[in-house]
């Protein structure tokens, strides 16, 4: 009887996961009676006349027309709509104080589907939420033939958690077209994502057009084109050509920013200075400290910071020379440039990752400490962090930098901090009276590996899945009104293209956007892999590539007393089982479970092979350790 309850109860629970909408980031409040409103063939759509929405009406149209070649009749004003309206979306003329700016209200019922909003941003939203109530058909780019529509009864009160919902992307490490950063905004803004940090420079690529300027993007903007992994690369030799990168002009930058604005993303853009500029030097090598960096070059990927210390040390000198008055006018007519471009109140400066070992014994450096009362190179930093603030602020921007521009003391009330270095920085900075946005690599690094490097494109460490879902960015210690929200970031040392950009974005950034859009109180990891799971499918549709690294085992290594090796290989999520093989062959569902319990290697086995499946069917991917990679694991 005990077991009839059980099953009973899984059958039920399974029933209700499958009626109720996979939305991410899930709604603050939800109610799904039972019920579903069939759309017509013909969908007569009543919509307020605001210019703000013309692009997202548009995608919506598009969006149901594919969907079995419907036909779209529009009502505009919306006071103007009939008892015959299919859809209605209305700002209201009284706002709704519990939505705020950003916030709408779904009602889907036999009358048909109803979304309010107290402003065009709140209604794009509502849109957005809407499409997932709808069949996973609905993501494909071309028409597809589907006889019905049905949208589930719904009512929906949604708004966010945090103001700030960002997303970072290089584009410096390696250059990302104009249309793939249009396609990036699409992506995220499906997502509740708000705010596009672009980081427009680094050492191996300046992409932004600068007038005053022109080598930035004639000469910085270009380097060698190397493939494989990211910081192993050999020096590019002088007969190999400097053909490889790109940048945006300036008519390029105002048309992103317009596109982002019609699906209601602000752009933050990045300049990354003192450090990380080894672009701009080989352009403009007068901004060194370092007379060898007339000999410079854009970095290619070869390697050129000594990391083995502990914090970073130059090989080469990667830094603008604070020490410098032309540096100052360098970076005033950069930024008077860039400031009109960019609506956004914040430009972000970098000051991350700033090696200080040429300015430790650079005479024109320890000039500026003797005259200006500096004690070391850190207070030199700070120096030339208070100078640039100065700059941002004639700009009528204000100034935001990674954590590191906290050290040497001194740093503006106005500037705000972005903590990156784990929490630390950021509980500090909000002490301080910063505002704050947490971005811990812990968590929100997403061009770190989801999964065990056996499996992953090889890069430093891993954050998995359930460790961006468990970002919280208002840790204990931290002063909570000064934490301005968050954002994940994809750096892109070790991203050839967009369709791995693509993979190496989802599905954590679902997880980032439900810590950022959604109450604390409503999230569930199980529920949430449940969603994740019919977001795959949508994304199937789209043809959008994604990780199935959630899926795959977390290994642990060890050795027994008799010296034998044995494997624990853990689940990330609920319901996956590992069946092995130690002879070569490719085990399926039939083979032993190695979930859990500790797997003793045979003495002359040489290769493990695992496979991960779910529901009687293989997820994930099939997995080959090599048992010399577990001997170097346990040492």
């Amino acid at each position: 009887m005990r077991f009839l309850i059980l099953v009973l109860l899984f059958s039920f629970t399974c029933n209700l996961w499958a009626q109720t909408p996979a939305i991410i980031p899930i709604p603050v409040k939800s109610e799904y009676p039972t019920g579903k409103y069939l759309l017509p063939k013909s969908i007569i759509i009543a919509a307020p006349k605001d210019e703000a929405l013309k692009t997202a009406f548009k995608t919506l149209e598009t969006k149901l027309s594919n969907l079995g070649g419907r036909k779209i009749q529009w009502i505009q004003p919306a006071s103007t709509a009939t008892a015959l309206t299919n859809i209605r979306l209305q700002i209201n003329s009284t706002a709704n104080a519990e939505l705020g700016k950003e916030g709408y209200n779904i009602l889907v019922d036999t009358k048909g589907v109803q979304i309010q909003a107290n402003s065009a941003k709140g209604l794009f939203y509502g849109i957005q939420t809407f499409y997932q109530l709808l069949p996973k058909e609905v993501e494909s780019a071309s028409p597809v033939a589907i006889a019905t529509i049905s949208v589930p009864f719904a009512k929906i009160t949604d708004y966010p958690r945090f103001e700030w919902r960002g997303m970072m992307f290089d584009v410096a490490r390696h250059f990302f077209t104009k249309d793939e950063v249009k396609k990036f905004i699409d992506e995220m803004a499906q997502y509740k994502y708000n705010l596009l940090h672009w980081h427009l420079t680094d050492d191996e690529g300046w992409r932004i057009e600068i007038k005053s300027y022109p080598n930035l993007t004639k000469k910085g903007a270009f380097n060698v084109k190397k493939e494989g992994r990211f910081t192993t690369f050999s020096k590019p030799g002088k007969d190999e050509p400097r053909t490889y990168g790109g940048f945006y002009t300036q008519e390029d930058i105002k048309e992103v920013v317009q596109y982002a604005k019609e699906r209601f993303v602000d752009i933050m853009p990045e300049v990354d200075v003192p450090g990380h500029s080894m672009a701009a030097v080989a352009s403009y090598p007068e901004l060194s400290c370092t007379p060898e960096a007339k000999d410079y070059q854009v970095i290619s990927g070869e390697p050129f910071i000594d990391w083995s210390h502990g914090h970073p040390e130059a090989l080469q000198d990667n830094t603008l020379c604070p020490a410098n008055e032309n540096v100052y006018v360098f970076l005033d007519k950069v930024f008077g440039e860039i400031a009109p471009l960019f609506p956004f109140e914040y430009v972000h400066i970098g000051g991350d990752e700033c090696p200080k070992n040429y300015w430790d014994k650079n005479p024109q450096i320890l000039e500026l400490r003797k005259r200006e009362g500096l004690k070391n190179s850190q207070e030199v930093q700070a120096y030339f962090m208070r100078r640039l603030s100065k700059i941002v602020t004639s700009k009528g921007k204000q100034m935001l930098g990674w954590d590191e521009i906290l050290e040497g003391g001194g740093l503006p009330k106005s500037t705000a901090v972005m903590s990156w270095r784990g929490i630390a920085g950021g509980i500090q900075a909000s002490n301080e009276g910063h505002a704050v946005v947490m971005t811990p690599n812990d968590n929100v690094y997403i061009d770190l590996m989801q999964g065990d490097g056996f499996i992953e494109p090889p890069v430093y460490r891993a954050v998995r899945l359930k460790d961006s879902y468990d970002f919280n960015p208002v840790p204990a210690g931290v002063k909570a009104d000064m934490v301005k929200g968050g954002q994940a970031n994809l750096w892109s040392e070790q991203l050839f293209n967009y369709r791995h950009a693509q993979y190496m974005t989802y599905p954590r950034s679902f997880a980032i956007a439900e810590c950022l859009w959604s109450p604390l109180a409503n999230k569930n990891w199980n529920d949430f892999i449940n969603r994740t799971e019919k977001h795959f499918e949508r994304f199937d549709v789209a043809e959008k590539k994604y990780a199935p690294s959630m899926y795959e085992p977390i290994f642990k290594f060890s050795r027994n007393s008799l010296g034998e090796i044995m494997v624990n290989l853990t689940p990330e999520t609920e319901g996956v089982t590992f069946h092995y093989s130690f002879d070569y062959s490719y085990p399926d569902k039939f083979y032993p479970i190695a979930n859990n319990t500790q797997v003793i290697v045979p003495k002359d086995a040489d290769l493990m092979r695992i496979i991960c499946i779910k529901n009687g069917k293989q997820v994930g991917r099939f997995i080959d350790v090599p048992v010399s990679g577990m001997v170097k694991r346990i040492k």
